[in-house]
């Protein structure tokens, strides 16, 4: 099996993003994010109604890291302190050496290339430092923008489910999308 340490927790730099650990002076751009309708629209999640929600969130993810159960990064412009998305992998199985790799942005960052060069960041670094096998994304088929980063990224369809998440009394499809340690091409 699989041994998860994040510990120290490492940030990760490309040729413009530093991605660090959020903090909650990352309060402000996190509820943006999880409070606007157009960045949540196809993630299966409750609204962010104040900025104690996310809050919350921020304390849950630097739970799971300090769980070794999960580890996100808020992604930055280098040179800027405000995160514009943040990245990263969950759902980890560490039996199966495979975990979840998720991401959202600020829409006026969106088109410029960013979530792209954060994913081969994380991705990097789930098969150097955690030793994955394979890596997957879960996304609503609906979410043409998110497919097309995923392809960009040299991950391949692997299923569509059909109504498979009950959410608000609707149910959604999922489409998986993976990239094994063999294919990847930093």
């Amino acid at each position: 099996m699989l041994t998860i340490n994040f510990h120290p927790f490492q940030n990760l730099e490309t040729e413009r993003l530093l991605l660090r650990r959020l903090n909650p002076n990352d309060v402000a751009e996190v509820f943006a994010m999880r409070s606007n309708p157009e960045v949540m629209q196809y993630i299966p999640r409750p609204l962010a109604q104040t900025k104690e929600d996310a809050l919350a969130h921020i304390t849950m993810i630097n739970e799971k890291i300090d769980n070794n159960t999960g580890i996100n990064w808020g992604i930055t412009v280098k040179g800027e302190e405000t995160i514009m998305g943040i990245i990263g992998h969950y759902r980890i199985q560490p039996e199966n050496h495979r975990a979840e790799i998720g991401y959202m942005s600020l829409p006026e960052y969106n088109g410029k290339g960013y979530i792209s060069e954060a994913i081969k960041a994380v991705v990097t670094y789930g098969f150097e430092q955690m030793n994955l096998h394979s890596i997957e994304a879960v996304i609503d088929p609906g979410n043409v923008a998110s497919e097309k980063v995923l392809l960009k990224n040299g991950f391949v369809k692997e299923a569509h489910i059909l109504e498979n998440e009950l959410w608000e009394g609707k149910f959604w499809d999922t489409v998986i999308y993976s990239l094994l340690r063999r294919n990847f091409k930093p």
